[in-house]
Parts: structure tokens; sequence; C-alpha cells
């Protein structure tokens, strides 16, 4: 094989088949518990690129067409050139080259659409391709969201018992049609069996008690250990929430194979192991990268999507809106949340799309009904009674408390996955899994409301009281002959189960909150907005029992004395539940908009948009004064993808030219000539560097910037040249410009690189602010920025050397270097003393001029100078 050659030859860095091919987002990372730290992985930076390999090539396989024996100049590299213009793995796209080649591919299916009636239809595939790949996402995800929801009830109840009628039921489905359920006991039927009464024949007493929690400890241990095996052995992206990733990945980062069918499988049925497991995790937001595989999978079925990486992200985007849909119910919430939180880029088109996808997964998840109760959710509720204005007290209050809560928690648990990664534990992810399994299991099964799946405790406590609720928190006192039963007197006071069950909620709330800080960032899918929801809910509810009772035994105090007369349905405890459940939530994300919409559109009632609002509010304000940073956005920086947040404000005043590469202590900014260049010394160059990319100047004399060439595009672009052209030699020169450099009639075939070659690279000047950089650098996307003084080439700036320099900035350190506040400026002249041209080699540094206090102008100013390193004394 050509390419085997090619690579034994020393040309080879990665195989162009695994570039190109569709097959490739589908590779695997070795090894689980791997941490991915791209502050040292060379990511998009194009000076500190690849260290690990420099200089190494690409091999590639030829897409056909013989080598051409015409003897004439061929304008062979103006034609597209396989694998030019694909991005290696952990690397950022170009937005701008990316949005280039679409329109350029748009005009092209224009201009052909009225040739014949096959090019009119190709433009109308081209047209209906957004939403062919948006309904199919959308049906994906709804079903694929049904068969997890239904799955993981069924698994979560296998932990306690069999439905011996017929297996493939849960304990609800199993008690449906059983004529001996009693209205205190309607769980219990006789098709439904626990272990205790198959084992050993009995019900009750300490002997089944004992089987019932050791069976439900090894069900929960055996399903944690197989979801965290699957993870390790095929498929370690398919840990944890996905939705830092998800963010990184929207913002035009690649990370190959986490969007991959592999992911995709072994997420689906990890999920349920893990959520069937007891953890403390849900599967909403794992839900959302389930929703993002099914989006990149369907995405290469077009090839406008396929190969365009900034096309392929609005489907993403629009597959994030479906996660959510089909995870909360909420259609229009999930468009939000892919607007607010997790797009980098959100036209309008897609905004369209994604509330198509979202409708789509919605109506197919509500065709399935995978909780037998017509809602898309398990928790859907409708309160029938008004808040009052005094409620908002409580209703900030629970505000402050979802701050408090997100900030400690964001704090805490980065804190851990950070000691995670720098100690000798994160390398058994394995034990660690068991080992949390095990003590959630241990402490949980007490506790009824901790043994319970998550989803149905939200459910129970969203649910306010009436006639058909057997819960131990509807266990009100009768005025009538003071027993336990439920009245319609909806002021009442509170029975001794309410207070028992007011004390396992403390004692829940404890545990759920010290147990999720441990349980997220597992090595097994692991969602965040249950457990945030359920320790908010927990807390809201008992709130709202203490107000109610409050306003029970002081309904003559002024807060109540208006609102709460006797006999009033005044307190609503499920909607403080809610109302908390919303302030924890957003206390840890820091999700607004789309967060109330979501709850709004459980609930079904605009009636509690205020109160809801005004608690995400003061979770958001409490949490920010802590620190500005989400969870996701902490996860992100903790792992360090190179992400730059929209959200983030940059307010200190300095220039470009201090964070630009080089610096004094760096190598010199490495440069291509135009025309100056042979095919071994341009090797060379990318031979003993290990760049990703180089500035083009005019020539040695002139150093004035023509463009910029990516390193990939060369070395791609050589060996394809070496392979279909002939006289390709290492004496060749290669030219940048239109127009081949006159050439002795003996010498080699020149190799044209101009198609490679970006003619409009970016370019700020050395004095521009870096808060005008930075938004540059956020509104289009760059991969680099080019740094020029009158035409000249003085460094680069790159998305990484931003992210370093914010960094910097937030520890309140030292600056990056050594300030350079300049008012004179010295440029060597074109020609030295002899009045010969001066000789200019290919490097150009930014130098300070004087040394040991000297060199001060005579006003006292500083001079900087170019350095051209030739040797010369300036």
């Amino acid at each position: 094989m050509e390419s085997e050659q090619l690579y034994h030859r020393g040309y080879c860095r990665n195989s162009y088949n695994s570039i190109a091919s569709a097959s490739s987002d589908e590779e695997l990372l070795d090894g689980a518990g791997v941490i991915m730290d791209f502050h040292t992985t060379e990511d998009d930076n194009l000076l500190d690129g690849d260290a690990a390999s420099p200089g190494s090539n690409y091999a590639m396989s030829n897409g056909g067409g013989a080598a051409s024996s015409s003897t004439h100049l061929l304008d062979f590299l103006e034609e597209p050139i396989p694998g030019v213009g694909t991005y290696d793995d952990f690397h950022t796209i170009d937005w701008v080259r990316e949005k280039c080649k679409d329109r350029e591919r748009h005009r092209k299916i224009n201009s052909k659409k009225k040739e014949s009636a096959w090019e009119f239809t190709k433009s109308l595939y081209d047209a209906w391709s957004g939403w062919l790949v948006v309904t199919l996402t959308g049906l994906a995800s709804g079903a694929l969201a049904g068969l997890i929801d239904i799955a993981a009830d069924w698994m979560n109840d296998i932990k306690e018992g069999v439905c011996l009628s017929a297996m493939w039921y849960n304990h609800e489905q199993c008690c449906w049609t059983s004529n001996e359920t009693t209205f205190a006991e309607r769980d219990k039927c006789p098709q439904w069996k626990s272990w205790a009464e198959l084992i050993l024949g009995q019900a009750e007493g300490p002997g089944s008690y004992i089987m019932n929690y050791f069976m439900y400890i090894y069900w929960a241990l055996s399903f944690a250990f197989l979801a965290v095996c699957l993870v390790k052995v095929f498929a370690p992206y398919a840990c944890g929430s996905g939705i830092p990733e998800i963010k990184t990945i929207l913002s035009g980062f690649i990370i190959r194979g986490y969007l991959g069918k592999w992911t995709l499988m072994i997420k689906t049925i990890t999920l349920v192991l893990a959520v069937a497991s007891g953890l403390s995790l849900g599967k909403e937001g794992p839900l959302v990268h389930v929703a993002c595989c099914c989006g990149n999978i369907f995405s290469y079925l077009f090839p406008k999507y396929s190969k365009n990486e900034a096309k392929k992200r609005e489907v993403l985007s629009a597959a994030s809106a479906a996660g959510v849909s089909v995870a909360f119910g909420a259609p229009i919430g999930g468009v939000l949340f892919s607007l607010e939180e997790v797009s980098y880029y959100f036209p309008l088109k897609t905004l369209w799309r994604s509330f198509f996808a979202a409708l789509v997964a919605a109506f197919v998840l509500r065709s399935i009904n995978p909780f037998g109760n017509s809602r898309l959710v398990l928790f859907y509720v409708e309160y029938h009674t008004p808040w009052y204005l005094f409620e908002l007290i409580p209703f900030i209050l629970l505000g402050v408390f979802g701050g408090l809560w997100g900030a400690f928690f964001i704090r805490a648990n980065i804190a851990w996955c950070r000691r995670r990664k720098s100690t000798r534990f994160g390398k058994y992810p394995v034990l660690e899994v068991i080992l949390v399994a095990a003590i959630t299991a241990v402490v949980a099964f007490p506790n009824p409301y901790t043994r319970q799946n998550t989803s149905e405790l939200i459910k129970e406590l969203f649910t306010d009281c009436g006639p058909l609720e057997s819960s131990q928190l509807c266990q009100y006192r009768s005025h009538m002959n003071g027993s336990k039963a439920f009245t319609d007197n909806p002021n009442r006071p509170a029975g001794p189960g309410v207070y028992a069950a007011m004390w396992q909620l403390c004692l829940a709330l404890i545990f759920k909150i010290i147990m999720t800080i441990f349980t997220f960032g597992l090595k097994v899918p692991s969602g965040l907005f249950i457990p945030s929801m359920a320790i908010g809910a927990i807390a809201g509810r008992i709130v709202g029992i203490a107000v109610e009772q409050l306003a029970y035994y002081h309904h003559d105090w002024f807060l109540f004395k208006e609102w709460c007369e006797v006999g009033a349905d005044c307190i609503t405890p499920g909607l403080y539940a809610m109302v908390g459940a919303a302030a924890c939530l957003g206390g840890v994300t820091r999700m607004t908009v789309s967060l109330v919409v979501i709850v709004f559109e459980l609930t079904g009632g605009l009636e509690y948009i205020v109160p809801l609002m005004a608690a995400v509010m003061t979770s958001k304000w409490v949490g920010d004064a802590f620190g500005r940073e989400g969870i996701y956005e902490a996860h992100i920086r903790l792992n360090g993808y190179p992400f730059l947040d929209a959200k983030e404000e940059f307010t200190h005043t300095t220039l470009a030219r201090e964070v630009m590469r080089p610096r004094r202590s760096d190598p010199p900014l490495a440069v291509l000539t135009q025309d100056d260049l042979t095919v071994e010394e341009l090797q060379a160059v990318i031979n003993e560097t290990s760049y990703n990319g180089f500035p083009v100047i005019v020539s040695k004399e002139s150093q004035r910037l023509v463009g910029f060439a990516l390193r990939r595009d060369i070395t791609i672009a050589i060996e394809n040249a070496r392979r279909k052209q002939e006289g390709i030699m290492l004496n060749s020169r290669v030219y940048f410009t239109q127009h081949a450099p006159t050439l002795p009639a003996d010498s080699p075939r020149p190799l044209k690189l101009r198609s490679i070659l970006d003619m409009s690279p970016f370019t700020v000047t050395d004095h521009t602010p870096m808060e005008i950089v930075v938004d540059i650098f956020r509104k289009l996307g760059l991969r680099q920025c080019l740094v020029t003084h009158n035409g000249i080439v003085l460094g680069i700036i790159t998305k990484k050397n931003i992210l370093e320099h914010l960094e910097e900035l937030k520890q309140h350190t030292e600056p990056l270097a050594t300030s350079w506040y300049y008012h004179k400026k010295r440029y060597p002249p074109s020609h030295g003393s002899n009045g010969k041209p001066r000789s200019r080699v290919h490097y150009v540094q930014l130098i300070r001029s004087f040394q040991d206090g000297q060199g001060e102008g005579a006003d006292g100013s500083e001079e900087e100078e170019v350095c051209l390193l030739d040797g010369s004394d300036l």
C-alpha cells in the first residue's frame, strides 16, 4: 500500500483515512479515567503545536486520478486537495473558513440548479437536508429516551422484588390489574413478591428486612460495577454528564469519538444501569449527550453537514434542545436551554430547527408514554390554589438557600475532582464507583425517601395533598376524631406521620448533599439536574410544611391575617418544593430563563411564574457573589478545554503585544517566504518546529505579510503532489504566488501552494487593546490572529493564549510577560551601512532594546525594536 510506504518513510502522523472517513468520530480512547488537560495538550495553539511529534507529516489515500503527463507547469493544486481543510483531534475549527466554504457550496448549487432536473432535485435535497436531519434526530432522541425511562424504572424495582405474573413489569405495573390492593397499601399485591418472600417465604420480620437489605445492596453494586466496566472497556467518553464537553464541542473544539456510535450505545446502556444502582445522579443531563450523539451520527448522511464542522454544530444545537425536551417534557425550555446554556453559534434558522427537533422528540416520547400517566415526565404536577404576596419571603429564602448550595457544591465537587486527578485514587475508577455505590446503598435503604428512585421522590414532594394521597407527608390530623386521616379542611394541623416524615426528609437532605458531591464526576453516566432538584425539593417541602403550620397556629399574625382566613386554602407545600427545586438547580448551573420555562412547563400554569423567577434570580445573585462560574464552566476549566465563555467580561487594560507569542524567552516566530523556499527547506522548517501554522511573508528583504498557511494543509498538499505530479523533488521551488517565479531551464518543476494559503488572515496591530481582541475571538470564532506593525509580522495570538491570559488575570498574579509600554519604536533599516540591502532570515522577534538600565531615549522614554536574527548589529 502506498500510504503504508509513506508511513514507513516517516511522512505520516495519522492515517488520512482516519482523518477523512465519517467513522473517525467513532474512534475510542484507550483506558478509563484518562485526564485530558488541554492546557498542556496542544489543542489549537499555532505556536505550541503537537510537541510530541514535531515535524510530522500525513499519509493520505489518493481519491483518484492519475498523474498528468503534460510538460507544462500544472496548476495542479488549484483543485480541491483531499484532506485539506479538515482538522486533527483536539483542535479548534476555523469558523470563518467553514462559513466561507458553506457559502461557496451554496453558490455552486444555486448556479447549477437550472441546468437540469437532476441538479434542481439536488438543490431541493440540499435545502431540505437540515429539516431531515433534525427530524431523524428528534425521532431517535424520543425513542431512546422512552427506552431509557422504561428500562430504568424496571431495573430500579428489581432491587426490591419481582413481578411473578410478568417479569417485564415494574412494581406499579404489576399491581395495576390486581383486585386485592387497598387504598392505604396500593403498592402491595400478590403478584409482586419481595426478595425476602421469594427466598425466605416471609414478608415481615427482622429476617425479611435483612434479606431485602442485602439484596438491595447486591443489585446496586452489580448495576454500578457493570456500568463502570462497560464504560472503561468500550467507551470511556460515555462517563459523566456530557454537557461540559458538548459546550466545548459546540464552541468549535474537535473531540473525535465523543459523539460516535460506540459512545451512544454504551451511554444508553450504562445510563440505565447507573440510575438503577441508586447513585445520587440523574439521567436528564446525559440525555443531552445521547441526543447529540444521534445528531452527529445522522449528520454524516448529508454532505452538507458531514463536510462542514460549523454546519454540523447547528445540528448539535438542535439535538441538545431535543435532549432537554425529552428529559423534562419541556420542548420550549429545551430550545431556550440550547440557546442560553450550551450553544456558541445560534443563528435564527437553528432556532427554528431546534424547536422542530424538540417538538418531534416530545411527540415520540408522548406516543411511547413510558410512565403510564400520559405525561412526558414522571413528576408532572398541577396546582389549583393561588400564591399570596407574603409567600415571596420564603420563596426568596429558598432562592438564597439554592445559591448557597450551588456555590458550596461547585467548590466542593471541583476540589474533590481535582484531588481525584492528582492522587492515586483517580487511577482506580472501578473501585471508586463500587465504594460510592456501596456507601449509598447502605445508608439509603433504611430511609424510605432515599431508598426510592429520585424522580419518584421529586414527584411525591411536588404533589399536593389531596383525598387520593396516602403519603406519609399527607397524614394530617382530622378535626373530627383526631385520626391521621386526611380531611377536606385545607387548614389542618400536622399529625405524627408528618413530623416523622420531616425528620426523615432532613436526614435525606444531608445524605443527598454529601453523596451528590462525591458522585458527580464518577466514571459512569451521571447527570446533575435530578439530584439538585431533589435537594431543593426536600428543602422546599420542609419550608412549605413549616409555613403551613405557622399559618394554622398563628393565623392572626399580620402576615397571615389578610390572606389566610379560617378554612381558606392558604399554603401549598408542594409549590414550595417546586420553587426550591428550581432555586437549587439554578444555583448549581446558573441557568435563568430556560430553567423558569422548564419548571413552568412541568406545572402547566402561568400563575407561578413570579415565584419561580424570584427564587431563580435570587439563587443566581447569591451564587454569583461567590463565583460567576456554573458547574459546567467549572468542569470545563478543570479539564482544560479551550472554551472561551461569551458571558465572561474582560475589563483589564492590556495590549495585544503583551499576550502575543513569541516572547523574549520563547523561540522566534517561524515564517515562510512566498517564493524563495524549496521543498527541502519547507520540510526542514516543519521538521524543526512544532508550530501548527506559519505566516507567509513577501521575501527575505521585505517581511510584509502575505497570508497564513496551516502545517496540516502544507504536509497534506506536499504528499498529495508527490503522488500525483511528476517532477516534484526536494529542490523544487515552492511558491505561494499566483504566477510561478522565473526559474532556470534545468530546474525541477515548482510546487504551487497558493490554494492552501489563507490570503485574508485576521490581523491586529501591536497596540490593539486585548478587550477588542477577545471580542473578535468570541464573535468570529477565530483560531489565531496575527499581530503586525506597519505590515511586518511581530507575533501571533491564539485562542489558547487568550485563555491563559484570562486565567492569569483571574488569579491576580503577575502579567504573562513584562509590559512593553513604549512610545518609540525602532525598526532596522532595509539597507546596511555599506549601502547594500540587508539580508534577513525567516525569523523575526520583538525584543526590548534596553538592558541593565540602558537603552532609554533622550527624553527618558523606552524603545523597542524588531531584531533580525542574522547576526547583524543594530
